[in-house]
């Protein structure tokens, strides 16, 4: 199994990369931020996973151990395909996805785009009580159900799960954990980058 790959980033197509590597280049398909934050000639470095189908092989690549994890449980969850996992992982943090499935929150996972209620649904009860059971996922889907409620918030003013995850991103480590100042907060983003 290919389990990394470091390499220079020869093309970017979509959400999908050709990184060079002594001479092989390597088609890599990526979450979408990931593939938005590189750039050709830039230096890569990937946490891999190969995927062995009968009529083909495919090369997922991810920046961070624990995306990879994760994209490996969502992709073990019947009927999610690796295309689906990674517009899951394009769409939400992976505090978000966890917390969403732990909690139960149907409504986030289907907020994204190829991603229905049924089959996020399915995925929680596939994957919650494997996330439940790892303490650090029980203390960051505790902090992040404020942000749950918050992310909802945003959607249902019109901004799009991606808007409103880059929204709480910017929340101040500081802003207590109360859904009206993080939410305040969360607004004050979108003001800011109009002006």
């Amino acid at each position: 199994m290919i389990a990394s790959l470091s390499g220079v980033v020869r093309e970017i197509e979509g959400d999908a990369l050709v990184v060079e590597n002594q001479g092989l280049g390597f088609l890599v398909y990526v979450p979408k931020p990931l593939c938005d934050r590189l750039r050709i000639g830039e230096q890569v470095f990937l946490f891999t996973q190969l995927l062995v189908r009968e009529d083909s092989l495919t090369l997922v690549g991810f920046d961070t151990v624990e995306a990879r994890k994760l994209f490996n449980l969502l992709v073990s969850v019947s009927g999610v395909g690796y295309k689906m996992a990674l517009s899951v992982l394009s769409a939400l943090s992976l505090e978000a996805i966890r917390a969403a499935i732990v909690q139960n929150q149907v409504d986030v996972l289907a907020r994204v785009p190829s991603l229905g209620r049924k089959t996020a649904q399915k995925i929680i009860l596939s994957l919650q009580d494997k996330l439940r059971g790892e303490a650090q996922w029980e203390q960051l889907a505790a902090m992040s159900d404020v942000d749950g409620e918050v992310l909802a918030a945003l959607t249902s003013l019109g901004y799009s799960v991606v808007e409103a995850q880059a929204a709480i991103q910017s929340i101040p480590k500081e802003t207590p954990q109360e859904v009206e100042a993080r939410l305040r907060s969360a607004l004050s983003y979108f003001s800011k980058s109009l002006s």
